[in-house]
């Protein structure tokens, strides 16, 4: 919180994520809250990689440069992806949305891969093997946004952010990929507003996609269109604030009743940065 919002060095950052990278690159040991495998995996060097992101850290960075080691390594090439749960996730607690078995992958397809893809075209220089498996997966990845009538709100966003981070690179993504960054963005905001939840009366149970959950800031392509039910979304998180300042989750793992208090305090820490975050961005904090 305190280098989102008073400018604090991310030293402090670099340090915390170190604890849960391991010696292969990739991140695991919790940092994920509803899954605890402590080996290394996809889904949890994504949470990582975002965090890395946000503070701007270097490519040259030994935590960096490892995470982007592990995803070269790790990306399958027929498919474009990487195994967004994986089996060892059976082993130790988590929620029964992380639990592997065959066939899982086409429950997450490119969740979050096209953001991994992403990463390694963000932290690699132009050329290098990283890159050129980070375009590989893009390639795939926006063959099958393109060709996808309906999205799970994750995915949505995990293309939102794809989008955001390869807009620095629009040109050479011109001369990569079949189809204009300008066609992809358009299918993007389409599969945005198909599972955004505008309905009022329907937010706060279970994992809806609320309009601040897609929408997240006044520069979005879609706030001028959805400005009245954002500001209600607006109002609904602040009556939905506890006395501690923060918010509950509107889920439960069903399973591990010992440990699922515990993902559920860590969760409740996650939604209160993220919350914070988008208020700040609406000037509402």
């Amino acid at each position: 919180m305190g280098v989102l919002f008073e400018q604090e060095s991310s030293d402090k950052v670099r340090t915390y994520l170190a604890t849960f990278q391991n010696k292969d690159g990739g991140f695991g040991h919790g940092i994920e809250p509803d899954f605890w495998l402590p080996n290394s995996s996809p889904m949890s060097t994504w949470t990582a990689g975002q965090i890395l992101l946000e503070i701007d850290a270097d490519p040259n960075d030994e935590i960096v440069s490892s995470m982007v080691s592990y995803l070269t390594n790790t990306a399958q090439a027929e498919t474009g992806m990487w195994s967004s749960v994986l089996p060892e996730n059976n082993n130790y607690p988590h929620a029964p949305w992380w639990h592997w078995e065959d066939g899982v992958q086409r429950n997450w397809m490119f969740n979050p891969g096209v953001e991994l893809a992403a990463f390694l075209v963000h932290w690699s220089e132009e050329g290098s093997e990283p890159a050129a498996t980070g375009w590989h997966s893009i390639e795939q990845a926006v063959q099958h946004v393109m060709n996808t009538e309906q999205m799970d709100a994750h995915e949505v966003n995990n293309f939102q952010q794809f989008l955001k981070i390869i807009s620095s690179y629009a040109t050479t993504f011109h001369t990569k990929i079949r189809y204009s960054f300008e066609d992809v963005t358009m299918k993007v905001l389409e599969l945005v507003e198909q599972c955004m939840e505008i309905n009022v009366s329907a937010w706060g149970t279970g994992y809806k996609a609320l309009p601040l959950d897609l929408i997240d800031s006044p520069n979005h392509p879609l706030y001028e269109k959805y400005s009245e039910v954002i500001e209600e979304n607006i109002n609904f998180y602040w009556n939905q604030l506890s006395e501690e300042g923060i918010w509950d989750i509107s889920w439960s793992w069903g399973n591990y009743p010992e440990d699922f208090p515990v993902a559920r305090r860590y969760w409740q820490g996650v939604l209160a940065v993220n919350r914070y975050k988008i208020l700040k961005n609406f000037d509402c904090v």
